[in-house]
């Protein structure tokens, strides 16, 4: 692995985990997916899952937040068994993840795509009836998470005009808006130029202070300066997990990215 100077200091994990699964498995018409998979979520922990394509994270990562079912196995979140409860219920308790292809409103202004993530938290989220101008005592929280992102200069921007990294930025700024415990993030570095990837780390970093992290990443160097741990996947089964310099000394996953140079290097 090159040197690497990490963007946060790595924690040392304590307490029970706020995210737990146990033994998960997913079958689709016979084929195995996920097998056995296990693995723990802290607080202040950044945790990514790795693999080569095919390998099951995308289905570890729906499997988490409940967007699909697991054939085997418990999930527990904060103590609570969330194995059988629905994606909304999930989000609800704190567990809330972002999706691969940028999600936001881009007919609204970057405030109001935020102040509209704002009103379940505020308990608005079922006052459909409301105008957007009803919801404008939200704006100073609004602005606030704006500012934690770095995107105050762009608040009455229209979002459809912002490049494709703020977009990004922008959704992880709504999903703060919920107040997560836990946050999952699929492959936030995904389309992005160089400057943006930077920007964005840095703000996973901040992200991460008083909340756990867990990421689905392409990007090896991104993976080697910001987590903790890794987890990675091939055919659907954990073949190593550890620090970055640990998994990438493992036979088997210089195999699976078929060639040492890669992993090592932390190219991605």
């Amino acid at each position: 692995m090159s040197d690497v100077t990490p963007l946060r200091q790595r924690r040392a994990k304590a307490g029970e985990p706020v995210l737990s699964a146990r033994g998960l498995r997913k079958e689709f018409a016979g084929f195995v997916a996920v097998k056995d998979v296990s693995l723990d979520l802290h607080d202040g922990q950044i945790k990514a899952l790795i693999g080569p394509n095919g390998a099951g994270k995308s289905t570890v990562f729906n499997l988490l937040t409940k967007f699909l079912k697991p054939t085997a196995g418990t999930i527990a979140f904060m103590g609570q068994d969330i194995t059988r409860l629905d994606p909304a219920r999930v989000a609800r308790l704190g567990l809330v993840r972002s999706f691969q292809i940028s999600a936001v409103f881009p007919h609204l202004t970057v405030r109001e795509n935020v102040r509209v993530a704002l009103q379940r938290p505020q308990g608005l989220g079922h006052q459909f009836w409301l105008g957007l101008g009803s919801l404008e005592r939200l704006d100073a929280r609004a602005d606030e998470l704006l500012a934690d992102v770095g995107l105050t200069e762009h608040a009455g921007h229209l979002a459809a005009d912002l490049s494709y990294g703020r977009k990004r930025v922008l959704e992880i700024a709504t999903t703060l808006a919920l107040d997560p415990r836990v946050l999952l993030l699929d492959e936030p570095m995904a389309g992005m130029g160089h400057e943006d990837v930077g920007h964005v780390a840095q703000l996973i970093a901040r992200v991460a202070e008083d909340r756990a992290l867990l990421m689905v990443e392409h990007n090896l160097k991104v993976v080697a300066d910001l987590c903790d741990e890794i987890v990675v996947l091939q055919r659907g089964e954990i073949i190593a997990e550890g620090d970055y310099a640990t998994v990438s000394r493992n036979p088997q996953v210089r195999e699976a990215y078929m060639g040492t140079a890669y992993i090592e290097d932390g190219h991605g």
